[in-house]
């Protein structure tokens, strides 16, 4: 029995190709440039491009972005926390993904 009103889908639909500036990602996501450049070099982000001026992000950067944000904001985790806890959760959706096409139903707590 699936009920799709139990767990609301919430997000922001990002295109794939989409590709942003550094200074574009940073007012995306409300981040300042200090913070984007420590999740690049923690691994967090990884931008297309040599230097800082040659980054372009894409859709899914965006979304780890805002998402790193608020665990270096709301949660105050350090970058190298953010990295770890960004693939921790990472981690958790491809174990879900596995389960699922294995047609088992995993249900959250």
């Amino acid at each position: 029995m699936n009920n799709p009103e139990r767990y609301p889908a919430s997000g922001l639909v990002v295109e794939e190709e989409l590709r942003l500036t550094l200074p574009e990602l940073c007012q995306a996501c409300r981040a300042s440039e200090d913070h984007v450049i420590g999740w690049v070099v923690e691994g967090v982000l990884e931008p297309i491009g040599a230097a800082p001026q040659e980054w372009r992000f894409t859709g899914q950067s965006l979304r780890r972005a805002r998402l790193a944000l608020w665990l270096a904001s709301d949660m105050e985790v350090n970058p190298p926390g953010v990295a770890i806890a960004l693939d921790l959760l990472d981690e958790i959706a491809a174990l879900q993904a596995r389960l699922h096409r294995a047609g088992a139903r995993w249900q959250p707590s």
